[in-house]
């Protein structure tokens, strides 16, 4: 269906080495080699930068690997088609989310997997630069991010949720008995948050900015779970979206405080790249994330507003 000698250059693209590519195709370093210098002869072009070491693909070798990479996806999409009209969708569904958006996912997965059984879903939590990288070279099916940043054109995406954030604070703090505090208040406590790659971050930040205020952030961590570790240290307060509290609830020794002045909400998206015709994994999950779980998700929405 696709020659082979495009998975492996697919796999040498995506592992960067002669020998991890041959394994996780199964064959010899030197098969896979001489399968690259067919293709380049076939081609007329050199694809790979060569030295003693694999270093990049030359710019010819990219536009080949853009190619391998759309008719493998092809491929893909035509194996999961006769599938699904003979035993109904089965194989193997890949989605990217956002550390933050870990905590809603099984609302849609959930209802995924109950109506398409034979399908094993792997949900992997990346940052949003990583799921746009992965859904460009095809090694994603969908992500799930904040929806501003879904707005290239050849993305679609369709709304999943709105959420909104929380200060974390451990009790007897310097939050005493508030239940409420402003951003520019909070920029002042001693606080932890993700790294800056993450999109959730980026957000916050861009909240103090238009606030004119910077945070004092003296700890950054990729993990959620380490946030509220440290929360619960007691020397840290944090900033985290209410829908975490939602499903873990609030640690013990920690409260939580609305934050205000001003009141912001988030829009969360599942998206996709733009394809004709659409894989049919992509049809089937955007198909349930429309009607009953969008409505699920806003009256949550308005419930924790």
């Amino acid at each position: 269906m696709i020659a082979r000698k495009y998975l492996y250059l697919i796999a040498l693209a995506r592992e960067r080495h002669f020998g991890r590519a041959a394994a996780s195709c199964h064959v010899s370093p030197s098969t896979l080699s001489a399968a690259i210098r067919d293709l380049e002869t076939e081609l007329g072009v050199a694809v790979v930068e060569r030295g003693q070491q694999f270093s990049g693909l030359t710019p010819e070798g990219r536009c080949v690997l853009d190619y391998a990479q759309r008719a493998a996806a092809s491929a893909a999409d035509l194996r999961q088609e006769l599938a699904r009209l003979r035993d109904g969708l089965s194989g193997r569904m890949r989605l990217g989310v956002i550390p933050t958006a870990l905590t809603v996912v099984a609302s849609l997965t959930s209802r995924f997997a109950l109506r398409h059984p034979l399908v094993c879903t792997e949900v992997l939590s990346l940052s949003t630069d990583e799921i746009l990288a992965r859904l460009r070279s095809f090694e994603l099916d969908a992500g799930i991010l904040y929806s501003a940043s879904a707005e290239e054109t050849d993305l679609v995406r369709t709304p999943l949720c709105e959420e909104d954030h929380v200060l974390l604070a451990p009790v007897g703090g310097p939050v005493g008995e508030r239940e409420a505090i402003s951003w520019r208040e909070a920029a002042a406590l001693n606080l932890c948050l993700l790294t800056p790659d993450m999109q959730n971050r980026r957000t916050i930040d861009e909240v103090f900015h238009c606030q004119d205020c910077r945070p004092n952030v003296t700890l950054e961590t990729n993990s959620i779970v380490s946030l509220l570790a440290h929360v619960c240290s007691g020397a840290w307060c944090s900033i985290v979206p209410r829908s975490v509290l939602e499903l873990i609830g609030v640690p013990d020794g920690v409260k939580a405080l609305e934050l205000v002045e001003p009141r912001l909400r988030w829009q969360i998206s599942l998206v996709a790249m733009v394809r004709e015709p659409r894989s049919p994994m992509v049809e089937a999950l955007f198909a349930e994330a429309v009607g009953p779980f969008c409505r699920q998700a806003a009256e949550a929405g308005r419930a924790s507003g």
